[in-house]
């Protein structure tokens, strides 16, 4: 075969290829690709390899405890937990590993039909390899990025679904290249050597530039001869394709982009403070060496005859040195081992809770919440910005034809006797369609005028529809006579075509040259000569037809902002009338398109037709010419009128967004929509009210005009602030942290709307503080007209500057980049495929199931997490500080003071499963109530929870325990006898009694930690300790001795020291010292400043009790008039306040006033509030609420 010269000198460069690991070829970067047909040997070249890497640390402290001259501990007191702690990591990881992978092993192992040696053979995903020829069938999914050879359709056409590719959730054409759609025969397949020079892996969906090589000819390729991986081949029998890209480098899979670990503030924090308990450690080991050296140097020298050293040590020094290794060993329990699996645990667990919620199970999907990720629950708890887009999202992406304006005249409105508009509940009947045998039933339209209109002939009326018909990429299946189905590219253009479908010009088949439509019953076929596709950039389609009669026109339509300075100067006044018809239809929210048409001449088709061939075969700007191309035919158009679609909200939209704004996070939308259409649907879902101060819109076109705005609304911001007596002064000068600080203390509401060009602006890095100043001053962010790409600039601006945690939710592909920006992505299952979902952290079907995400799983989770650490790090200081109290006097020797068997035991049997049980099933207060009151929500935004305090608290606790545990029964010890009058102190007694104290100890402390009790919470801490005494027992028992006898030599040990009084005064004195003072300071937290859920708490306890109260009362009066059926307030309703959306703001205001009142008691606060409720008529359960 012979490759012309004349190829494109470099392609333009996409990033470098990746792989199944996403490791790079050894080859080098790829500058274009050339893939050969049925030539595997030459393709070998795209072929990949994959890595891991092993992580050291464990080992390093199995190697120190196996030296014998430093280890004062038997090896399995590390092996046992390294194991333990091992095998369920690797568990856990192994679950997680299955559930990521899941439907990528569905995807790989999915089969294919390959061409090898001109026979077809199954061949699974994987082992699709670069110039394979392969055969797809009806409703398969298609294995790599192909080129289309040949289809059982004619001229070589396909249909295709490419929802999980771009979220477009209905059929597209793609069409072979003539010279190639007659190769339906694998004899001809197979000796098909073509070779196709084409651009690198890129993650460009809608391009595709490349050449086609073959029989000393060069075809030019585009995107509409290409299948790519994620599509689904529909109404088509078969199909065959070469492969292009395969494996990471299909589009797809380039198009996910690089997924970015994802780390919680508590991990990082958590590694952190293992840095510090590491140095400390350290400290504590440099402190018992040096007194070790010392000891031996002063003391030690004196007992060589029979306290010698080891042979290896000559000197009091190199003693301290081993020493110092030998208590790295034996308080290393202080740098928890155990706690990043603890850790990973609970998180699995809450996983499940998510997935498991009923609450957030959509009945009408059949779809379920799903966490796709363990590590960031309690990340969830901690949100303080959503970005959020609209369409999928907020609204239901269920697109409906509801007003449309034609030749200046808007229809669509249904008016009563005297002229007004008439609501919904209020119109009469919908337009009557029986007229026509192919209306579609489920479509509603209720102004009769535009259907008059129709009948009556109007000119204008009919070319809306015609356009409305021709002008679609739709594609039309007719299962039986008259049974009609359309399959559209976006929700929007099915809307249309079966607007027009109704109104009496049916779309009823298209060929790759022809579209078929019935006006009002005759079947017109009409020569299709182009389409001028649409794209972002274009924001506009047109299709260029010719009528039965020879006619040409080009039917247009597109967004407002880009087709109206394309209009005919004659046509101003009625651009006047649809311009104010268009504001209209925005202010209602409804989403608007124009549509326009322009004749053309055969002269100037056929010499534009010319010119269009050519830059179609261009190697390089092929799209840029093609762009200057349809830029110069969609001139000078006529205006014909213009659509408005009306996309619903979603149930319970407004409510979630309330309620979540009352939890002080700040919501910002994101959308690719207008202005007007954005704005509107800020006000239904109430993130723009009435009662808001300002708000600002900014549609600078210039950086000057977007800094000025900027500036005028901070200014504006703070001079309010300042006239309300907040004793703020704009000044120009301010510092930039000062500016923040003083913008976020403003008072007043605001908001502000900010367009796509704007935005562009803000965003430079001049600007984008300016920006983030003025936007996080404000109570919610509508960004309009914005790209994928400006969605995540957003979120990484919020994430670089604010230490606050993000969350972005959205539902199509052009969300993934923002999803995987933000810290926690949630992707809704809806209308735009599964692109999103696949990149989410967190998914589920529909926008409201966030509030009880974040409300309640995430505030648990935060709250779990938080305990759970608090009570790890004390129990595991209380445990290790002992042998360092103890260290000053064992001569600084390294002698544990429990015994060996505890120390391997504590943190994997004792210990455990309380604090898993506690990490997992507490709350402070109900589900209900969680949501009641959204400003229990606070406390993870603010961090208070676990923190560098709350940590040197809790540290600060287990070193006064550990003193207490060692040096109570140290001095009891002393002097305490048994009950026969021997000396009670011995080794062994003195390490079950402090054991035994410290098991006890802890235990009661998490049950004072626990604040939410379960059986499973009673059964671990209870058995627990029941485990530790039979474990205790079983150690000092005969049998064990018997099979043992080098291991366990202290036989009866435990049971004589637990069988004297004295030792169990000293537990319990030892429990009662260590115990009191926390719940001393407990209560007087309680009294003197509790928490806004200790108030949620005890009113839930308050009308708990007045419940009851009333129920007696009721008994007893049974024979007392109607009315006491009402006992429980004789005050006035909540149905007003409930309408008018205050009630939740009212109740968690009155609430948090209650933990802001330090200078009395707030028990006593609310007992005289329950006491006068009590002695008054108007007295009822909810008002102690009021306060």
């Amino acid at each position: 075969m012979t490759v012309p010269k004349e190829m494109p000198e470099k392609w333009a460069r996409a990033g470098a290829p990746s792989s199944w690991s996403q490791k790079k070829p050894s080859w080098g970067t790829e500058e274009e690709r050339r893939a050969r047909a049925n030539d595997r040997e030459y393709n070998e070249k795209f072929q990949y390899a994959f890595q891991e890497v092993a992580n050291t640390y464990f080992l390093f402290l199995l190697i120190l405890q196996l030296i014998p001259q430093i280890s004062s501990l038997s090896w399995f007191t590390t092996i046992v937990p390294l194991v333990l702690v091992l095998t369920i990591t690797a568990v856990k990881d192994a679950t997680d590993d299955y559930f990521r992978h899941r439907s990528d092993n569905q995807v790989n192992n999915r089969h294919s039909q390959v061409l090898i040696n001109g026979v077809l053979q199954q061949e699974q995903w994987m082992n699709v390899c670069v110039g394979d020829i392969i055969k797809l069938e009806n409703n398969q999914f298609v294995a790599a990025d192909l080129l289309l050879l040949s289809s059982s359709e004619p001229h070589g056409l396909c249909y295709i679904e490419t929802a999980e590719l771009d979220g477009e959730t209905n059929m597209k054409v793609r069409q072979a290249i003539p010279v190639t759609s007659e190769l339906g025969d694998i004899s001809q397949l197979a000796k098909f050597d073509g070779e196709v020079i084409c651009e690198p892996p890129n993650n460009k969906l809608d391009r595709f530039s490349g050449a086609l090589y073959w029989k000393d000819s060069k075809f030019p390729l585009s995107n509409q001869n290409m299948l790519l991986r994620g599509c689904v081949l529909r109404n088509t029998e078969w199909c065959f394709g070469l492969v292009i890209f395969a494996g990471p480098d299909t589009k797809l899979m380039q198009n996910s982009g690089r997924t970015k670990f994802k780390r919680t503030s508590i991990d990082r924090l958590m590694n952190t403070l293992v840095l510090w308990i590491f140095g400390f450690l350290v400290c504590m080991g440099v402190i018992l060496a040096i007194g070790n050296a010392i000891w031996e140097h002063e003391v030690g020298t004196r007992f060589q005859v029979y306290l010698p050293w080891d042979e290896a040590v000559d000197s009091a020094f190199f003693s301290g040195f081993l020493s110092f290794w030998s208590y790295i060993i034996i308080l290393n329990t202080v740098v928890p081992i155990s706690l990043y699996v603890s850790v990973e645990v609970i998180r699995l667990g809450h996983s499940y809770f998510i997935n498991w919620d009923k609450k957030m199970f959509c009945m009408k999907k059949r779809t379920p919440a799903e966490a796709r990720t363990t590590t960031l629950n309690e990340e969830l708890g901690q949100v303080e910005y959503i970005f959020s887009d609209k369409t999928g999202t907020l609204t239901q992406n269920i697109m409906v034809f509801n007003k449309c304006s034609i030749n200046g005249h808007s229809y669509g409105d249904v008016f009563d006797v005297l002229g007004h508009k008439a609501e919904l509940g209020e119109r009469p009947e919908p337009v009557d369609f029986s007229f026509n045998p192919l209306a579609d039933k489920k479509f509603l339209f209720w102004d009769p005028s535009l259907l008059e209109a129709v009948k009556m002939g109007d000119p204008h009326t009919h070319e809306f529809f015609r356009l409305l018909s021709l002008c679609h990429t739709v594609m039309s299946e007719e299962k039986n006579e008259g049974e009609l189905y359309y399959k559209a590219q976006s929700p929007d253009e099915g809307a249309l075509v079966t607007a027009a479908r109704n109104f009496g010009f049916v779309f009823r088949s298209r060929t790759p040259k022809t579209i078929t439509v019935h006006e009002l019953g005759t079947a017109i076929t009409y020569q299709l000569l182009a389409i001028l596709d649409f794209n972002n950039i274009r924001k506009r389609m047109s299709v260029i037809v010719r009528n039965p009669e020879g006619k040409i026109r080009l039917y247009c339509k597109g967004a407002d902002t880009i087709l109206l300075d394309r209009l005919h100067p004659s046509t101003q006044e009625l651009l006047n009338s649809t311009t104010d018809h268009l504001n209209e239809y925005a202010g209602d929210g409804l989403r608007t398109l124009v549509l326009a048409y322009k004749d053309l001449d055969e002269e100037y088709y056929e010499e534009w037709a010319r010119r269009r061939l050519q830059a179609s075969l261009a190697q390089d700007s092929r799209e840029d010419r093609l762009a200057s191309i349809y830029e110069e035919v969609e001139s000078d158009m006529m205006l014909l009128g213009a659509t408005a679609i009306e996309d619903k909200l979603q149930q319970g939209v407004p409510e979630t967004i309330a309620l979540l704004t009352l939890a002080n996070i700040k919501i910002w939308v994101l959308t690719g929509d207008k202005q007007e259409t954005a704005v509107n649907i800020g006000y239904s879902c109430k993130m723009l009210t009435d009662d808001m101060t300002e708000v600002f819109v900014v549609t600078g076109h210039t950086v000057l005009e977007v800094r000025e705005e900027l500036r005028k609304a901070r200014k504006k911001m703070v001079d309010s602030s300042h006239a309300v007596g907040n004793g703020f002064a704009y000044q120009g000068n301010l510092p930039s942290s000062k500016l923040t600080s003083v913008l976020e203390a403003v008072a007043g509401e605001y908001a502000l709307v900010i367009s796509g060009h704007s935005l562009a602006h803000a965003l430079e890095a001049d600007m984008e503080v300016e920006f983030l100043e003025t936007a996080c001053a404000c109570k919610a962010v509508i960004c309009c007209r914005v790209t994928p790409l400006q969605k995540a600039q957003v979120v990484e601006l919020v994430k670089k500057y604010k230490k606050a945690v993000t969350l972005a939710i959205g539902d199509g592909a052009n969300d993934v980049s923002m999803i995987k920006t933000a810290h926690i992505g949630v992707g809704i299952s809806g209308q735009e495929g599964i692109q999103a979902v696949l990149a989410s952290d967190y998914s589920f079907s529909q926008f409201k199931f966030l509030q009880r995400l974040l409300l309640v799983h995430g505030r648990w989770s935060y709250l779990r997490m938080c305990k759970f650490l608090c009570y790890f790090f004390y129990k595991n200081f209380a445990f290790t500080m002992v042998h360092f109290w103890f260290g000053f006097f064992c001569g600084f020797s390294a002698q544990t003071v429990y015994d060996q068997y505890f120390i391997t035991l504590y943190n994997i049997v004792y210990t455990s499963l309380p604090v898993l049980a506690m990490g997992v099933f507490d709350q402070d207060v109900p589900e209900q109530r969680s949501m009641e009151y959204p400003k229990l929500y606070e406390p993870g935004q603010l961090n208070l929870l676990f923190n560098k305090r709350e940590f040197f608290i809790c540290i600060a606790q287990g070193i006064y325990t550990s003193v207490l545990m060692f040096f109570i029964p140290y001095g009891v010890f002393a002097e305490a006898t048994r009950d026969d009058g021997t000396q009670l102190a011995d080794y062994q007694s003195f390490a079950v009694t402090v054991a035994t104290s410290l098991v006890i100890v802890v235990s009661v402390q998490i049950g004072l930690d626990t604040g939410y009790w379960t059986a499973i919470n009673h059964f671990f801490i209870w058995g627990s300790l029941a485990v530790y005494f039979a474990i205790l027992f079983a150690m000092h028992s005969n049998g064990l001795f018997d099979m043992f006898p080098n291991q366990f030599r202290f036989v009866g040990n435990a049971q004589n020291t637990l069988a004297q009084p004295t030792v169990w005064l000293t537990i319990v004195l030892t429990t009662a010292v260590c115990i009191m003072p926390v719940v001393a300071f407990r209560f007087l937290r309680l009294s003197l400043k509790p928490d806004l859920s200790d108030t949620v708490r005890y009113t839930q306890l308050v009308r708990k009790k007045q419940k009851a109260q009333h129920r007696c009362m009721r008994r007893v009066g049974r024979t007392g008039s109607r009315r006491s059926g009402y006992a429980f307030s004789h005050q006035e309703g909540f149905g007003e306040l409930i309408m008018s959306g205050k009630n939740m703001r009212l109740s968690s205001l009155a609430l948090s006033s209650f933990s802001t009142r330090s200078s009395s008691s707030w028990i006593e606060s609310l007992r005289r509030k329950k006491s006068d409720s009590a002695n008054s008529p108007s007295g009822g359960a909810e008002k102690p609420l009021k306060g």
